[in-house]
């Protein structure tokens, strides 16, 4: 019985690791983040397979509300290699999984001006996929470049401390 376990407990460790996070860095370079949550998404079979063999793009995506629901939109998850009719519309909206209150408080913010709601990153927690959803406000072209200028400072001075 022992040795069972310790069979499943090696096979356990020697089994690939999930899908990794992927990361909207467009998101953190186009917007000021100012606060952030998870949310869980509703997909199909396949679109989860496709998502943990790579190729998403959350570059473009956004989130709107309808009908007191949150929507994931723009999101591409491109078509399953093996799922052939089961395969869906590779842009098509996905709906977010959000308690009520949290969808209410969000709406609300979002109706102030220039405030949006942009997905940070995509990753798989317990296997479901999780979106980290951060609330966001857009950065003028003085805004990046001063982050630009800051990112160099930062690494003219740890290139001296080395």
């Amino acid at each position: 019985m022992a040795k069972m376990k310790q069979k499943r407990a090696q096979a356990a460790a020697q089994r690939p690791v999930s899908a990794p996070a992927i990361d909207n860095r467009r998101a953190r370079h186009e917007y000021h983040i100012l606060e952030s949550l998870e949310a869980g998404l509703v997909l199909t079979g396949t679109e989860v397979k496709s998502i943990r063999a790579g190729g998403v793009s959350l570059n473009e995506a956004y989130a709107r509300f309808r009908d007191g629901e949150a929507w994931l939109l723009s999101m591409h998850v491109p078509p399953y290699k093996q799922g052939s009719f089961s395969n869906v519309d590779p842009n098509r909206p996905r709906k977010l999984l959000l308690h009520k209150e949290q969808i209410e408080r969000l709406q609300s913010r979002v109706t102030e001006k220039g405030l949006t709601i942009v997905p940070l990153r995509l990753y798989f927690t317990r296997g479901m996929a999780k979106v980290e959803l951060a609330l966001a406000r857009g950065k003028q072209l003085w805004d990046k470049r001063e982050a630009e200028t800051k990112r160099d400072v930062a690494r003219e001075i740890a290139r001296h401390v080395r």
